[in-house]
């Protein structure tokens, strides 16, 4: 499948889809230290990191991008259709900690921002294990993700009043194909509870960390990592039908029961979608696989931006 040209790939899109959470307060960090599987506590101002939010059962409620405005003031960006219910969740845990858990969503306006990695100003993208860079913008944050395709990508988030952009406009589509291809997933309404945090790469993007305290679902999650169990992986695929988030992964050779979920997908026009599914190991062995139905071409896989090898392997 042929890769799209920058300007296909390049300009500002109001991201609809995404959503914020504040939480504020002095034992803001302290709280999402407890209920996060990220490090929240040594999080320094001007660095974002992913982070989730699992269930008792270590299964993905939710990912974050999470970073700090001030000592007691931390933002949290996810999929705007679960914002609402994963604030009310995270506020029933607050219990004596000082600090509020808000969905924000309808006071912000979050926007992705592509540029040609040879025309833009961003010299040194991160990686995915580094913190992400966040700058303040005028009244808002621009949070710098890694690179994808030659493409550097940052999330802006701002104060809904302010004036739109005049840079060219990006098709939403287009920016869920980067981020399908970044390998970075991002949990929505349709796969809520489906995935312990390894089944998606969590901890391969920096978005786990195995030092910190407890949180909810962590003796999973540790058992997933520690004791070599797991069976099922995030990939990248490339497809010749549209795909979304919570669909079936079929195997040729197993019909009677689904191989995988999507997790992110983006489509563009005239070359397909970019696909990031979460699969057997086993189901890739042989046969084939297929977006909801054994119907049209089987999906391709292509490199992920980071190696799976010593995961799959362990």
């Amino acid at each position: 499948m042929t890769l799209p040209s920058d300007e296909a790939l390049c300009g500002t899109v109001v991201l609809d889809d995404w959503g914020l959470l504040r939480v504020s307060g002095p034992d803001a960090a302290t709280f999402l230290n407890g209920q996060l599987t990220q490090q929240m506590l040594g999080l320094q101002a001007g660095q974002a990191r992913l982070a989730g939010y699992c269930s008792a059962k270590g299964r993905l409620l939710a990912t974050f991008v999470a970073w700090p405005v001030a000592p007691d003031h931390v933002l949290l960006a996810c999929s705007a259709d679960i914002a609402a219910l994963t604030a009310k969740r995270l506020a029933m845990y607050v219990l004596r900690a000082k600090c509020r858990v808000q969905d924000v969503s309808a006071d912000f306006t979050i926007i992705g921002h592509a540029a040609s990695a040879a025309t833009d100003a961003a010299s040194d993208p991160p990686s995915m294990q580094e913190p992400w860079p966040v700058q303040v913008d005028r009244d808002g944050w621009a949070v710098t993700l890694p690179t994808v395709q030659r493409v550097h990508r940052q999330l802006l988030v701002q104060p809904r009043a302010r004036p739109a952009s005049a840079e060219a406009p990006l098709d939403p589509q287009a920016w869920r194909w980067l981020e399908a291809s970044s390998g970075v997933p991002r949990i929505v309404a349709a796969t809520v509870e489906q995935f312990v945090p390894q089944m998606v790469n969590l901890e391969l993007v920096g978005g786990v960390d195995f030092r910190k305290g407890c949180f909810p679902g962590q003796e999973v999650v540790a058992r997933s990592q520690y004791r070599g169990t797991l069976k099922r992986r995030m990939f990248l695929f490339d497809s010749a039908r549209p795909a979304q988030p919570g669909q079936d992964i079929v195997h040729s050779e197993d019909p009677a029961q689904p191989a995988g979920m999507v997790v992110n997908a983006g489509t563009l026009a005239g070359r397909g979608s970019r696909v990031l599914a979460e699969v057997k190991l086993a189901a890739l062995e042989s046969g084939t696989l297929h977006v909801g139905s054994f119907d049209g071409e089987p999906l391709r896989r292509v490199d992920l931006p980071y190696s799976l090898a010593d995961a799959v392997t362990s």
